[in-house]
């Protein structure tokens, strides 16, 4: 006789049952057990694909964190798997009204015997390609309809065969798991294009991935034969639960003391900016993250870039010696995957750059600021230089940590940097206050897009210039999907509301000539002096002239050159402000004399 399915959950509640559904949605309660922080439930004769929820019962006291509701329908944090998407709906917030209609049931997954993943493709200095995964194909005439926005067609031959040209070395892809709308989008019609706002952090969002695991696990693995690893995007540091007024769908329902930071008032700590903090400090939400690292390792992906990272390792300030971490690392298989963390929250001390551990990589934003200061016109050769040389001020010497980038998905496009000194949101329903003020960008002289060909002409150099840039520096650099042929946003910068043509890429009118030279830079950063990982240690810094660059003449400079010798030539690297070019060549050391 097989053994019964256990059920476990936690919950600070005074009561929790498990609710069973049939095919007709009809619900079966059976009372759990107290056990310590869980409760549980043996259940025998249940089948894979069983449907599920939870209800509990006990005080409502929201202003001390208590919204224990028997009328709410409950999504297991745990969960892999759930039949349906998330929607934000006002009654999910409302005490007393019944939400079996609105919520997802998790779906009960098969015990498969644990197998070893691959050990990872990806290696740091390699391209780093970040994908919005519906945006990328929406419009992509050669992927079928049906597939369209989804991971599968991620594995799709003209998409792959795309990454390839591109020399792409991992594909990081924007949050695959399931999320809802902030509450205040469904009114204005708008609808979250980005998945920053999670609720379960195992399962996928159907919207993405209708196919579930064995659709995320058969697009790594077709990237994986192209040589093309997976990194995944998640977001550990909130939950779409959001602030007091949110819906109640999971970890809220469940207990807030038992998931979310509190300050000592009984208030949330917003340390995200969106409402509520996970509480790391908690050893279940750590045990749930680490089990969410595992579940996606074990699929094969290479690794995982974390948002507001700060917020895994604050007590409640920033600790670089957090627990979360000597978890990562004594896990035998967490440890073979890539770690990248974005190390800023906007927290008290939120900014954290160059202090998350020796294994860990980071976004740069110094690097990103630094050298859109020095292209715009006022930043200093000098701290370009010590970007391009992978930022050891940051990074304690270990340059290899460094993620740089100059565009990502928050802010504004490679072209719209080039093509906007202000944001442009109204369409986000905010009056144009949303997304960042200051955004370090130029128009050329023109706001907008132009039809005058030497305003095209120069942005087309400056964007050019910026790839230069970011293709010869150490490190590991990152492209946002488009940027290579001139995606635009018509200057939104904060578009994660644009869930339409404004997010999604315009295959069609791409700038075929940027995307070749793209592809070029790429080509060139794979083999000759950058093929070494120690290529800066024989590096020649040269003024504009050819004579060797002394630290006095670095303050006024308007460029420089980078000489790099290799056994099969010479790499030049050449910065030119006043010429507003860049330029990456290779030679021999015969045509170099």
């Amino acid at each position: 006789m097989p053994a019964p399915t256990r059920f476990a959950v936690r919950s600070s509640a005074e009561m929790v049952w498990l609710c069973l559904f049939d095919e007709a949605e009809r619900e079966h309660r059976i009372r759990m057990d107290r056990a310590g922080e869980h409760w549980l439930a043996d259940v025998p004769d249940l089948a894979a694909g069983q449907r599920y929820g939870y209800r509990v019962a006990g005080e409502w006291a929201p202003e001390r964190g208590r919204f224990f509701d028997p009328a709410k329908l409950l999504v297991d944090p745990c969960a892999v798997e759930i039949d349906r998407p998330f929607r934000y709906d006002a009654h999910l917030s409302i005490r007393g009204e019944d939400t079996a209609a609105l919520v997802p049931r998790t779906v009960l997954q098969p015990v498969a015997a644990p197998a070893a993943p691959p050990p990872p493709l990806f290696r740091p200095g390699g391209l780093v390609y970040e994908i919005n995964v519906r945006g990328f194909t929406m419009r992509h005439p050669d992927v079928p309809p049906a597939q369209r926005g989804t991971v599968a067609a991620l594995a799709h031959p003209a998409i792959v065969d795309h990454l390839r040209k591109l020399g792409v070395a991992a594909v990081e892809l924007m949050p695959i798991t399931a999320s809802i709308d902030e509450r205040h989008l469904p009114p204005l019609g708008l609808r979250n294009a980005w998945g920053y706002n999670p609720v379960t952090p195992m399962s996928l969002d159907p919207r993405l991935c209708p196919g579930g695991v064995a659709e995320l696990r058969e697009t790594v693995a077709t990237l994986r034969s192209a040589g093309i690893g997976v990194l995944l995007d998640l977001v550990f540091n909130h939950s779409g639960e959001s602030d007091r007024a949110g819906p109640i769908l999971s970890m809220r329902g469940l207990g807030e003391d038992l998931w979310y930071a509190r300050a000592p008032g009984g208030g949330l700590i917003n340390d995200t900016g969106c409402g509520n903090t996970l509480d790391f400090g908690q050893l279940g939400v750590r045990r749930l993250a680490l089990d969410a690292l595992r579940h996606f390792a074990s699929l094969g992906v290479d690794g995982f870039r974390f948002d507001l990272a700060p917020v895994m390792a604050r007590a409640p300030g920033f600790d670089s010696g957090a627990p979360i971490f000597a978890e990562i690392e004594a896990d035998p298989l967490l440890a073979t995957r890539v770690m990248i963390a974005e190390p800023w929250d906007v927290g008290p001390g939120g900014y954290q750059l160059g202090r998350f551990p020796d294994r860990w990589l980071e976004w740069n934003d110094r690097w990103r600021d630094d050298v859109r200061r020095f292209w715009r016109g006022d930043g200093r050769a000098g701290d370009l230089a010590t970007r391009v040389a992978g930022s050891a001020d940051v990074f304690a010497g270990d340059v290899t940590r460094s993620v740089h980038f100059v565009a990502a998905h928050d802010g504004f496009t490679l072209a719209d940097l080039v093509a906007y000194a202000e944001r442009h949101n109204l369409p986000n329903g905010e009056n144009n206050r949303d997304g960042h003020a200051d955004n370090l960008s130029w128009n050329n002289g023109v706001e907008g897009l132009s039809d005058d060909p030497s305003v095209r002409a120069a942005r087309d150099r400056d964007a050019r210039a910026l790839l230069v840039t970011l293709f010869a520096s150490k490190g590991t650099p990152l492209l946002t999907a488009g940027d290579e042929f001139g995606r635009t946003q018509a200057g939104n910068n904060n578009a994660y509301a644009q869930d339409n043509a404004i997010t999604w890429l315009n295959w069609q009118k791409r700038d075929i000539a940027l995307e070749r030279f793209v592809a070029g830079l790429s080509a060139l950063r794979r083999r000759g002096a950058f093929a070494d990982p120690a290529w800066l240690d024989r590096a020649e810094w040269l003024a504009l002239d050819g004579t060797p660059m002394t630290p006095d003449r670095w303050q006024d400079a308007a460029g420089f050159e980078l000489r790099l010798p290799h056994a099969g030539g010479v790499t030049r690297l050449r910065i030119d402000r006043n010429a507003r070019t860049a330029t990456l060549k290779e030679a021999t050391l015969e045509e170099d004399r």
